[in-house]
């Protein structure tokens, strides 16, 4: 849980919150398990398949939760299930991509990598590419045979994306990398400041690809030759979320709390600011923006960033949510599977997985050092900083971002990788 940050009678406009990050960002691979769900829900013939961190891929009825089968891994599952024909795909964190039938809960066959597996399969053309924390990028056929794989300069947390012929990659290295679906062949890369991980595919846009970095920006890219569009400041904390599009604005949510509607200029229209890390995708229906933070709203905005209404849990949200029909379906850090009437805005049903335990993760932010900057005044300096320590997140100070980046350099791509 995340409280907004106050100053009683102290203004924000006489304090700048510096941000220092001091280490990779890994708070995905220190994850405890337990029953919470990061996974997000899909729908096919009536059934719900997500996953959760105890470990289980789970199917149940869409119109009344009722459990249809559950199937156990070796750790926790924080990728998503991805469904071709009557497969199920899923990565585990141990270290297995599987392969589950729809209807019966049995195992077709599994492929072992040499790490955690965070990314969420793409399945295109009979071919299923993931990735894994032993820095490879991976492609199987239909049986789970290695087709090829492509070694990163670090590991991977990263949910690839397929289009024309071409594999979208990013890497803890900081680079983005784009590969020949085919051969698994380099084709270019693109240097960022910081790490780039995501759970969801990355947005591909009339030419370009859009994606985040925890050098705290949001790029634009070529996406053939590589070269750099533009980029949009992300507050300071980083960025992790995958940014979606709808009535042809980007929706991008940040680590800072705030969801960004941006043109496709790279402009800022308008901001929400929630009190929790909005590090999931925004999904756009009717008009209606759907976004999950981990301040355990699930919100819903209208076009002009006005909300319209929330719907809270128990715990943090950072499962992508699934609409269908009046219905929309996420899953909770409070170990439950919601169906929400969109209409009625109550819940009809909820799904509680193999344990009410939740699974543990570090802080937020651990990766990152404050400082509050207060610049001389009459004001008692021992009641700002009591009133400072009283704070978790800074919701009110993220809005004062700096634009400046050492990381302001032309795109930097080879035609091989250094890393084979």
């Amino acid at each position: 849980m995340f409280e907004e940050f106050t100053f009683d009678d102290f203004s924000t406009e006489i304090m700048d919150l510096q941000v220092t990050k001091k280490k990779k960002f890994d708070r995905m691979w220190k994850l405890r398990p337990g029953g919470s769900i990061f996974s997000s829900p899909v729908l096919k013939d009536g059934m719900i398949f997500f996953a959760a961190m105890d470990g289980y891929l789970y199917a149940v009825n869409a119109l009344n939760g009722k459990e249809i089968w559950r199937f156990k891994t070796g750790k926790t599952i924080v990728s998503s299930p991805v469904i071709s024909g009557y497969n199920v795909y899923i990565g585990s964190y141990d270290e297995n991509l599987y392969a589950v039938d729809a209807n019966s809960g049995k195992e077709i066959w599994r492929f072992k990598t040499g790490g955690e597996i965070f990314s969420t399969p793409f399945v295109e053309n009979g071919r299923i590419y993931f990735c894994s924390r032993d820095s490879y990028a991976y492609c199987l056929d239909e049986k789970g045979s290695e087709i090829w794989r492509f070694k990163s300069g670090s590991e991977i947390a990263c949910s690839p994306t397929v289009y024309k012929g071409k594999v979208f990659i990013g890497s803890l290295d900081g680079y983005f990398y784009c590969i020949a679906s085919d051969t698994g062949k380099e084709i270019w890369r693109f240097k960022t400041g910081g790490e780039i991980l995501n759970i969801n595919p990355f947005l591909i846009h009339k030419g370009a690809v859009y994606f985040s970095s925890f050098d705290c920006f949001l790029y634009s890219v070529d996406i053939d030759s590589g070269r750099e569009i533009w980029r949009f400041p992300l507050a300071k904390y980083g960025g992790s979320a995958v940014p979606t599009t709808g009535n042809n604005v980007i929706y991008c949510g940040s680590r800072d709390g705030i969801l960004y509607a941006i043109d496709f200029r790279g402009k800022e229209i308008w901001r929400f600011q929630t009190h929790g890390v909005a590090a999931q995708s925004a999904f756009v229906n009717n008009d209606k923006i759907y976004f999950p933070s981990e301040d355990s709203n699930l919100y819903v905005l209208d076009s002009d960033g006005k909300e319209l209404w929330r719907f809270k849990t128990d715990g943090d949200i950072n499962s992508y949510p699934l609409i269908e029909g009046s219905m929309i379906y996420f899953g909770s850090w409070d170990c439950h599977l919601y169906a929400v009437d969109i209409k009625t805005r109550k819940e009809v049903w909820r799904f509680t997985t193999s344990t009410t335990d939740r699974a543990w993760r570090p802080p937020p932010h651990e990766c990152f050092e404050t400082e509050l900057k207060i610049p001389k005044t009459d004001i008692d300096s021992s009641e700002v900083k009591n009133a400072y320590r009283t704070s978790t997140f800074g919701a009110e100070l993220f809005g004062q971002y700096k634009s400046d980046s050492p990381y302001k350099t032309k795109s930097e791509y080879k035609r091989k990788s250094e890393y084979r």
